[in-house]
């Protein structure tokens, strides 16, 4: 059965039979597409307003006959025609797009290669954030050593001892003493 000989009212069954006829699970093209298994089951039984439109929902599209090895182009048509989407004329952004997305997902392949050196990216910037701490503690501590060391002397001195900048005056012995005796009952 290929897209020629189904009709196309019955987008959704064709694409459920070349599936099937190839026996690749839904889960299976989810897992190489990551596309949900929602979407495909949208998909599959022409639940089309459940699917992102425009671009996305052709990309998806793309993304589900390219796992099972089918004409992108032609599938994109018949689903175009069966969702009841317009063709729009295809911009030069959205020609970008596509290759965009197309190079993504040809480049993901959603395994680490090496663990290492994601390790290695966490420890570089975590020495990259200490220097630069311990840089900022240097500049800020320069700065509060230069402003208090420039200080004139002479002030210093009378921060250090506020009362010896002061002249210090002497009350005789018995004025105190007698001022103090009034003051008594």
């Amino acid at each position: 059965m290929t897209a020629d000989t189904t009709s196309m009212e019955h987008f959704g069954e064709a694409l459920r039979c070349e599936r099937q006829r190839r026996s690749v699970s839904l889960e299976d093209i989810a897992q190489t597409t990551k596309v949900t298994v929602r979407s495909l089951q949208a998909l599959e039984s022409e639940a089309f307003d459940q699917l992102p439109g425009g671009i996305l929902g052709k990309g998806i599209v793309r993304s589900y006959v390219r796992c099972l090895g089918l004409d992108e182009s032609e599938w994109v048509e018949r689903f175009l025609d069966a969702s009841g989407q317009k063709n729009p004329p295809i911009t030069a952004n959205d020609r970008d797009w596509a290759a965009f997305a197309l190079n993504v997902s040809s480049t993901r392949d959603g395994k680490i290669q090496n663990p290492s050196l994601r390790w290695a990216g966490v420890v570089g910037l975590l020495l990259l954030l200490a220097g630069l701490g311990w840089a900022v503690w240097g500049y800020v501590h320069q700065r509060m050593t230069a402003s208090t060391s420039s200080s004139p002397t002479h002030y210093a001195a009378s921060f250090v001892n506020p009362t010896a900048a002061l002249p210090r005056v002497e009350a005789p012995l018995n004025q105190t003493h007698r001022r103090r005796s009034r003051s008594l009952p």
